[in-house]
């Protein structure tokens, strides 16, 4: 599974940015986006995703 950035929330603040550790993040139309391919929702890397964890809005990074 993988998680998603949910753009209409979004504030493109970037805080997720450099805390992803696969890089699945990427700035996207204005905002960002997170690569289903390589995202691992940081299991075996870190007890709770960083995305998660660093994004200030409720409900903007859901699992796809």
């Amino acid at each position: 599974m993988a998680f998603q950035i949910v753009r209409s929330i979004c504030t493109a603040c970037g805080d997720c940015l450099p805390l992803c550790p696969t890089k699945s993040i990427s700035p996207f139309k204005g905002t960002y986006k997170i690569d289903a391919e390589t995202c691992t929702e940081c299991v075996g890397e870190h007890d709770l995703p960083q995305c998660i964890s660093a994004c200030m809005e409720d409900d903007c990074i859901v699992a796809a």
